[in-house]
C-alpha cells in the first residue's frame, strides 16, 4: 500500500483563530499539530490571503494538520477541495491548487498539501511577517 501523505498546512480563513465555519469542518476532522511555517510569498487579496511558493527565504505562517480517519482522506480533502475552489464553474480559473510542500513544525521537515493561490498577485499588497494574523492586528481599523 503507497503513503498517503494525511497532512494540511492551512495559513489563512481555515486557521483556528479566524472562527470561521470551515474550521469547524477542519478540527472535525483533522488534529492540530502545531505552529508550522512553507516557504513561499502571502498576499492580502482583503477578503482573504494568498500564499504562492517561492525559493526565496520567505516563509507563511500557518498551522500543521493530520487527519484523525486516514481512511477518509479522500473524502475530507474533497469537501476542502470545494471550500478552495478547485472545482470552478466552466469557463472560469480555478482559485486555488492544491499541492504538496515541505512545511517545518518543531524543528523538523515533512510534506503536507497546502493550497497555493492560481491567478495572479501583482499589484497586490505582500505581507511581509507572513502571518495574516500579524498583519489583521496591524491593520488600521476603518
Amino acid at each position: 500500500m503507497k503513503n498517503i501523505v494525511t497532512k494540511l498546512f492551512v495559513y489563512g480563513t481555515l486557521r483556528k483563530g479566524f472562527h470561521h465555519e470551515a474550521y469547524e469542518y477542519i478540527s472535525k476532522h483533522f488534529s492540530l499539530l502545531g505552529d508550522a511555517k512553507v516557504k513561499g510569498k502571502l498576499f492580502d487579496l482583503g477578503e482573504y490571503p494568498a500564499a504562492i511558493p517561492t525559493s526565496d527565504d520567505f516563509f507563511i505562517k500557518g498551522e500543521l494538520y493530520d487527519l484523525k480517519e486516514a481512511g477518509e482522506f479522500d473524502w475530507a480533502i474533497e469537501q476542502l477541495d470545494d471550500y478552495e475552489g478547485l472545482n470552478p464553474e466552466e469557463g472560469e480559473t480555478k482559485l486555488y491548487s492544491r499541492e504538496l510542500a515541505e512545511v517545518f513544525h518543531n524543528d523538523q521537515s515533512s510534506h503536507a498539501w497546502i493550497y497555493w493561490y492560481n491567478r495572479q498577485v501583482s499589484g497586490q499588497p505582500q505581507i511581509l511577517s507572513g502571518d495574516i494574523f500579524d498583519h489583521i492586528t496591524a491593520k488600521p481599523q476603518l
